[in-house]
């Protein structure tokens, strides 16, 4: 079916009441013309407390999704009602999305705006972004006239002014009934600094009401605007198995803001959680400490595709820009390039020569290969051994449809890689795999930041060149400094080499651009804890444990800290901890052997230690760890046997030899100085 949307007949200028009936008022007072008998009812005139509600960009709703906008309009037309019989509010007439009411005095009035606010605060928790709704409130006290069901007067002019001065989820009083509910409420009211309410001659204090949750406002107010996070995009295609390609239009969105100099943009980690726990704007804009959010939808039917696009200030929540995209599948770079320049524009961020040129590049001219990439890349992100073997199938099909596509080799490369520096796959055979894509990827786009960083990886843990790893470590930053994993390799380079200030620096750089990675998180306690600075590893550690206590490989790092702050038991728990959620019962058991051989337990130990050796060819292990506990039992000289068959195997592990706390004791042994300038890193010994 072809995409189309219709416009609402609601607009500003005839959805408000203020503007179809009040505005008309003169601010100096009305004279109706007394009725008779015979032409109904005599006008009445009653002291009152008049309340207008307005839902915060309605009419934007409307035209981005009519349906929605009418489920979010139903939804909070039966929370307005509901409150205010609660209240002895009556109900004079609705305009479109707005509210009159009447109330008896001052405080049942403000009681019943705050509770309103309160119901509508809990209504839209768990909520996308895009079915939330948000209100304004604005109260006043004084003479109204009554005639035929409706009211009028100043009162109620004066009112419908205040309103719109109230924040989204806010509320505004006049001074008059600031004077009337002051001591009764246990809100703060603030006073707002005089504003001039048109068509009203006589100056008006205006306060506003204090909501709890006005301390998140208030401290919105220092977020950047140019640091900006891409939300989950929702999936609207009719085929649900189209996920991949919705999530893989988030990431690319991502990566084509982040080449945008003048914006820091959050990673793709930091993001996706809130695809399955969505939370408000403002929140998740003191989370990631973003002033500018960008959020959205996907829906692909056959080779057509309509993304949504909107801007939001996560300060105020305020719609900033708003757009749809009907194309052609061909077209997605163009539409991405087209976004990235349009949320640059609406934060007057100017794009430099060298970004219109990034924005102007096409990843493939293939549809299908890019199909098969971002199949790949859903892959790619789940990160376990069985996802990633998933993956590269994916990334093998994408370079067949398209034999020049650089971002397909990089994707096989950074799968190698992975599986090779995490020891889910035998690093002798991984890493020349990863090492071949990688020259491949960079000889078809040398400015590939991802393959660029890919080979400073090689560089680093495979072929041990220190020094060119950090050339291409700052190349690949200087590329996009926006690529937070860039920033995080480096920092391990950097820690290995005893350079603990600058590897502090950059994993705190990859932690402000991706700061809910579980796995910077993770290289965050690390540098803590070659720092020296185990308490703080150790919290740092449980944090990360509170966010994803099932992220195996926080325990291993855990279990050490406490090893050397002598807490055995607990280092214990988390090695057993590990041993439950790993698929590797060898391993598990490496750490325990290692912790009760600090803890002088040698008998127990040993005996773990010869299962682990005994079977050392059914897992991939670390060479280096053996070596490690075989120091601790007092056998330095199977520990630099061990050391030794971990750099013949590229271990990873051995690049941790100069700071790794347990070999302090052998720093000047020969045996420690040869291996230590096989492996790169004689000349950073300290």
């Amino acid at each position: 079916m072809p995409f189309f949307s219709r416009k609402l007949y609601f607009s500003p200028s005839n959805s408000r009441t203020t503007a179809r009936t009040f505005n008309s008022l003169p601010s100096s007072g009305i004279t109706l013309p007394f009725l008779n008998d015979t032409e109904g009812p005599r006008e009445e005139r009653k002291l009152a407390a008049i309340m207008f509600t307005d839902l915060v960009d309605f009419t934007v709703m409307a035209q981005r999704n009519e349906a929605t906008a009418m489920e979010i309009l139903a939804k909070h037309t039966q929370i307005v009602r509901s409150i205010l019989q609660r209240y002895g509010g009556r109900e004079i007439k609705t305009i479109g999305d707005s509210f009159l009411v009447e109330f008896p005095n001052a405080l049942d009035a403000v009681r019943c705006a705050v509770n309103l606010q309160d119901e509508n605060v809990s209504a839209n928790s768990g909520l996308p972004q895009g079915r939330r709704s948000s209100i304004r409130i604005g109260i006043h006290v004084g003479d109204v006239i009554h005639n035929k069901g409706d009211i009028f007067g100043d009162t109620v002019n004066i009112a419908s002014r205040i309103e719109p001065l109230a924040s989204p989820g806010g509320i505004c009083i006049s001074g008059q009934v600031y004077d009337q509910v002051r001591n009764k409420v246990k809100f703060r009211l603030v006073k707002m600094q005089s504003p001039k309410l048109k068509n009203v001659n006589l100056p008006i204090d205006i306060y506003t009401v204090e909501m709890p949750w006005d301390e998140k406002i208030a401290e919105s107010a220092e977020l950047d605007k140019t640091r900006v996070a891409v939300l989950p995009l929702s999936n609207l295609s009719p085929d649900p198995n189209d996920e991949y390609f919705v999530d893989g239009m988030t990431e690319e969105l991502i990566m084509a803001l982040s080449g945008i100099s003048g914006l820091t943009v959050i990673a793709r980690t930091s993001v996706m959680p809130y695809k399955t726990a969505p939370k408000r704007i403002l929140d998740i804009g003191l989370e990631l400490d973003v002033g500018t959010v960008v959020e959205g939808s996907v829906r692909k039917a056959g080779n057509k595709v309509r993304i949504s696009v909107q801007v939001i200030d996560a300060r105020n929540e305020g719609h900033l820009w708003a757009s749809n995209y009907d194309r052609e599948l061909n077209d997605i770079f163009a539409i991405q390039s087209e976004i990235a320049e349009k949320v640059a524009g609406t934060l007057k961020v100017t794009l430099l020569e060298s970004d219109k040129q990034k924005l102007a590049k096409s990843l493939t001219g293939s549809a299908e290969a890019h199909t098969l990439y971002l199949k790949g890349r859903y892959y790619w992100n789940q990160r376990s051994k069985e996802s990633l073997e998933k993956a590269l199938e994916y990334f093998k099909l994408a370079v067949e449809q398209d034999e020049e596509f650089a971002a397909g080799y990089s994707g096989l490369a950074e799968c190698y890689m992975v599986m090779g520096r995490n020891q889910l796959a035998n690093p002798m055979t991984a890493f020349p795999k990863a090492k071949e894509y990688i020259a491949r990827a960079l000889d078809l786009d040398p400015n590939l930041v991802e393959a660029r960083a890919s080979l400073a990886n090689m560089l680093h843990y495979y072929d041990r060149k220190l020094k060119q790893a950090e050339v291409e470590f700052r190349r690949a930053i200087e590329l996009n400094p926006n690529y937070a994993s860039g920033h995080q390799w480096f920092a391990h380079l950097l820690m290995q080499e005893g350079r603990r200030n600058e590897a502090f620096a950059e994993i705190t750089r990859a932690k402000e651009l991706d700061p809910l990675s579980r796995a910077i998180n993770l290289n965050m306690g690390d540098a803590l804890y070659y720092l020296g600075e185990y308490d703080k590893a150790i919290e740092q550690f449980q944090k990360i444990v509170e966010l994803d206590p099932k992220f195996a490989f926080v325990y291993p790092s855990l279990a050490e800290a406490y090893q050397r702050k002598s807490k055995y038991d607990e280092a214990l728990t988390s090695a057993e901890k590990y041993g439950e959620l790993s698929t590797k019962p060898l391993e598990t058991k490496l750490y325990k052997a290692e912790i009760l051989a600090s803890k002088r337990d040698t008998i127990e130990s040993r005996k773990l230690l010869a299962e682990v050796e005994e079977n050392y060819a059914r897992e991939v292990l670390s060479p280096f760890k053996i070596g490690i506990v075989h120091l601790l039992l007092g056998e330095t000289n199977l520990c630099f046997e061990w050391l030794n068959k971990a750099y013949n195997e590229h271990d990873p592990n051995i690049m941790l030899m100069n700071v790794e706390p347990e070999l302090e004791a052998v720093k000047g042994d020969p045996r420690f100085l040869s291996l230590l300038e096989k492996v790169g890193l004689s000349e950073w010994i300290h």
